[in-house]
């Protein structure tokens, strides 16, 4: 990720993409289970479903628990901003109006697999970094570009995972 100089008001964004030797079936099994996720976040910790007896689909809610060496432990509800299986999943964190992130990943087929991308955007709501933000706003730039690239590097590591995990299914 290259220095953008971006505020938390501007939305910033970060993603990561892969190629899957996998059908876009198969991978969706492995996005879509929210209590895998923690296997493959060093910063998630935790998920389950609010309601685990309900089918998953916009509207559904998870609860995520999560830890970060500078940010502390902390929990959060997910709000299921759209399910269309097996393209696409996105989640608003906390107020779907007004969300402190939105996660998503999307599946394409493409050359008999999956383009995998998993892409995330901050804000606009209030989250946890807003606290350093007002702690030391003249370095709100740094602290949100150095997030930002934590949030990169970490999907990085999910989708290849998701890809490794969906390719050793296929043999």
């Amino acid at each position: 990720m290259e220095w953008t100089g971006a505020k938390y008001a501007d939305g910033p964004t970060a993603q990561a993409e892969i190629w899957i030797d996998a059908p876009p079936e198969q991978v969706w099994a492995l996005v879509s289970d929210i209590t895998l996720m923690p296997e493959l976040s060093e910063e998630l910790q935790a998920a389950h479903w609010v309601s685990p007896e309900t089918r998953p689909g916009v509207g559904a809610m998870f609860v995520g628990t999560s830890r970060h060496e500078a940010l502390g432990e902390w929990s959060t509800t997910s709000h299921v901003v759209e399910w269309d299986p097996p393209r696409a999943f996105a989640w608003a964190v906390a107020d779907p109006e007004n969300p402190s992130a939105t996660w998503r990943f999307t599946l394409d087929p493409v050359n008999g697999g999956t383009a995998l991308r998993q892409w995330v955007r901050m804000g606009p709501g209030r989250s946890g970094l807003s606290v350093a933000i007002d702690a030391m706003p003249e370095k709100e730039e740094k602290i949100v570009f150095v997030r930002m690239r934590e949030f990169e590097s970490a999907m990085r590591t999910v989708v290849a995972e998701i890809k490794r995990r969906a390719e050793e299914a296929t043999r």
